[in-house]
């Protein structure tokens, strides 16, 4: 509960990660929180379960590699599992919104749903740019710029290779 505290401010922009403390078990609980929440999410988009299990498997593996590839080359991976934490930590936050607000377009299609839909994937965006800037000690252009390139290699990687497959 105490990392859960430390970790939540992130949320909202605040806070550097690589000053949060490092815990594998609360990166493990978060991945795998992560892991079922996006499962959810693309199995609500798609009728094929197995289909949302390999794309799901496949963008977690992406995010994973993607951070560790950041890292790397900023000679930061000593702080792998913070950033990682951090991250899934908050995209679980915000997947806890995006979940009801999924459902609720799929049932009503009602473009309100469409416009939170929105404002909560950019304030994953946010999150993500606000980390990457905190950890690489980058200005606000290059860590937005990493950021998208973070979404497009995670989540349209994983489209893409779970086409493949």
């Amino acid at each position: 509960m105490d990392a859960l505290k430390q970790y939540l401010p992130l949320c909202w922009l605040r806070n550097n990660p690589l000053d949060l403390p490092r815990s594998v078990d609360f990166f493990k609980q978060n991945l795998l929180f992560y892991f079922v929440a996006e499962y959810f999410m693309q199995a609500n988009m798609t009728d094929d379960p197995l289909e949302s299990f390999t794309e799901v498997s496949i963008e977690t593996l992406l995010t994973l590699i993607f951070i560790g590839v950041m890292l790397f080359f900023n000679r930061t991976l000593y702080a792998y599992v913070q950033v990682t934490t951090a991250i899934i930590f908050c995209a679980n936050i915000i997947g806890l919104f995006v979940i009801p607000v999924l459902i609720w377009l799929t049932m009503s299609e009602e473009p309100l749903s469409y416009y939170l839909l929105g404002l909560l994937l950019f304030w994953d965006y946010a999150v993500v740019t606000h980390i990457i800037k905190q950890v690489l000690s980058i200005n606000i252009i290059a860590s937005l710029v990493l950021s998208l390139f973070y979404f497009i290699a995670t989540y349209f990687g994983a489209f893409a290779l779970g086409q493949l497959l």
